[in-house]
């Protein structure tokens, strides 16, 4: 009976082997996830193509009063800083735009340059745009020239999401 032990030990040393090579094999796969298998650098460079893919959205519906989009877009603690120097949280900012106070018929992105940090979950965006308001009341169109920065957070949960926003009128062009 004591030889039989050890005889059955060595019998089942091959399935103990291949039970412990399951999870290296599994780990390994795992491995091979997009988010696990690339560099900081990739995951920021993939953050800040999606995020410049947003900020394109997000003027197309601030144009459109998409207020769905919005609310997911614009953080809770937004400070939403307008070109005039005037602060708006989120709420403010969203209730300017139902009342028509802050009105876009056309928003036109003339550059836009996008860095992601932090392994693709913050990104810094500078860039310049071209608002296109309602004509002013003596018929003059009432365009204005922009430089802005913004910064944005991922949320684990709600995504990419604006925690701040400020911009400067520009000079317009001389003719």
């Amino acid at each position: 009976m004591k030889r039989l032990t050890p005889l059955a030990f060595l019998l089942a040393l091959p399935l103990l082997t291949f039970a412990q090579a399951a999870p290296k094999a599994a780990r390994h796969n795992t491995a091979l996830l997009p988010a696990q298998s690339s560099s900081p650098a990739q995951r920021n460079a993939a953050a800040a193509k999606e995020v410049e893919q947003l900020e394109r959205q997000r003027f197309a519906a601030q144009v459109s009063k998409d207020f769905t989009f919005l609310e997911k877009a614009f953080a809770d603690d937004l400070i939403y800083t307008h070109s005039n120097g005037k602060q708006n949280d989120k709420t403010e900012y969203l209730q300017s735009i139902r009342e028509g106070k802050s009105v876009y018929d056309k928003i036109e992105v003339e550059n836009l340059n996008v860095r992601a940090y932090n392994n693709g979950m913050a990104a810094a965006v500078n860039g310049q745009i071209i608002i296109y308001q309602p004509n002013k009341p003596d018929g003059t169109p009432n365009v204005a020239h922009l430089k802005y920065v913004t910064v944005q957070i991922k949320d684990p949960q709600k995504g990419w999401q604006v925690v701040l926003w400020q911009s400067q009128k520009q000079p317009e062009a001389a003719k």
